[in-house]
């Protein structure tokens, strides 16, 4: 049915589930600001969902299934304890308003106190998280529907924050016209959310892992951020860098026990190179959150950005992780070095923005240009011709044999316009022909 991890990661659902899970996280955290999505789909089809992870729970012979949500998210917790009554392998476990708690390693941590080992896979300690529309896709595949539409947040400066339901394939620009299109003259676009998200243009297509499209002025900071050049970094990072430590201090994955100092890192390269190159393998294990360089550092450096191109530059080389590596479960202090969602968000100047965006499912398109890779993994290969006429729902591309792979699916009715090595373009056919 084509299901993959919808949080944005898009590992294929199937390879990830497992007869060795003890304990089934339903990740409700969405823990960057501006995100909607997700608390809302869960107050919105709570029974479908809960069903849905219910039947995981048994299929994989798990214990416990574990509904994992921020506490402040009212209404959705309100709608969660109306209906788990009626599923007995399933409870619910109330967050703190924190960043980054969508982290798998630090949901792990926080629902079930068990650390995965640096570099493992959350299986290792018996414990599998889903997003929550992963779970409503499941929801969906069990009663025939595969993955065709994808729930999307658009906000920011926009004239109608909304979160829509739209066919995959479906123009960014369809998305900002759907909200009121942007309020502000010179305009640059965010897919994901401001912390971990990537830069995008109107004519990127939504794929299965497309969470959010955040509008914002092109001299916002989380834009200029986001352009930073790696040659400025280091000089900046050699001439000004204090070695407060910060970075480190609230670094989500130091708080959890993991070998990551971005501090050390930044004195390796004030150095030229030169001192102790455990701080380089240890950052291997770097989530990305973006912490340091958006919160934590008092001169607006980014460690973040070094670290992700030295993970570069080493995925490149053919250089792995080190293996081996056991997580500190002592770590001083790390219940006091959790960082609010709310002051997160006025840090970033975004306060402003977090206001609702009410959940629409009626959309339409004419067109849709369907990606073939929208996993981790391999890419589809096409099994429709130029020419040929699908309706909604139909295999267009088939999961590449032995590979981690998933099915792609027609997200319209109408004919193939367009097929190439990286994707299908789906025409709808004009009534009356």
């Amino acid at each position: 049915m084509g299901i993959v991890g919808a949080g944005g990661a898009g590992f294929p659902a199937y390879a990830k589930l497992s007869d060795k899970a003890e304990i089934i996280i339903l990740n409700c955290a969405e823990c960057e600001p501006l995100l909607k999505l997700h608390r809302q789909l869960l107050e919105e089809y709570t029974y479908e969902i809960l069903s849905a992870l219910a039947e995981v729970v048994k299929a994989c012979g798990a214990k416990q299934g574990i509904i994992a949500v921020k506490a402040h998210y009212s209404s959705t917790v309100s709608a969660l304890e109306s209906e788990i009554g009626e599923f007995p392998t399933l409870k619910i476990k109330k967050l703190d308003s924190v960043y980054p708690a969508g982290d798998e390693i630090i949901l792990i941590k926080e629902v079930t106190g068990r650390t995965v080992a640096p570099g493992a896979l959350p299986i290792s300690e018996g414990v599998i998280v889903s997003n929550v529309e992963s779970v409503y896709n499941m929801y969906r595949a069990m009663n025939g529907k595969p993955v065709t539409d994808k729930f999307v947040t658009v906000a920011g400066e926009v004239k109608n924050p909304v979160t829509l339901l739209v066919p995959i394939g479906t123009k960014i620009s369809q998305l900002i016209a759907a909200a009121g299109g942007p309020t502000v003259a010179d305009p640059a676009y965010i897919s994901g959310g401001p912390m971990m998200g990537q830069l995008t243009d109107v004519n990127a297509t939504v794929t299965k892992t497309t969470n959010a499209i955040l509008v914002l002025p092109s001299e916002h900071t989380v834009i200029l951020n986001k352009k930073r050049n790696f040659k400025i970094n280091i000089r900046r990072t050699m001439s000004v860098c204090c070695q407060c430590r910060t970075c480190t201090e609230l670094c989500s994955r130091h708080v959890a026990g993991y070998p990551v100092e971005p501090h050390a890192v930044m004195r390796l390269l004030s150095n030229g190179g030169r001192g102790d190159m455990a701080s380089v393998e240890g950052s291997m294990f770097c989530s990305g959150c973006g912490l340091c360089e958006a919160y934590s550092c008092p001169q607006g450096l980014s460690p973040r950005a070094v670290i992700a191109q030295m993970k570069a530059t080493a995925r490149e080389n053919g250089i792995k992780p080190p293996q081996g590596i056991k997580p500190d479960l002592n770590v001083k202090d790390s219940s006091l070095k959790r960082v609010s969602v709310q002051r997160l968000t006025a840090r970033l100047g975004l306060t402003k923005y977090d206001i609702p965006a009410p959940l629409k499912e009626e959309f339409s398109v004419a067109s849709v240009k369907i990606m073939l890779l929208q996993n981790i993994g391999a890419p589809a290969v096409a099994c429709v011709a130029e020419g040929d006429t699908v309706q909604k729902g139909d295999v267009i591309a088939v999961a590449k044999d032995r590979a981690l792979s998933v099915n792609i699916h027609a997200s319209i009715d109408g004919k193939i316009t367009t097929v190439t090595e990286k994707f299908i373009r789906i025409t709808k056919t004009p009534k009356g022909k």
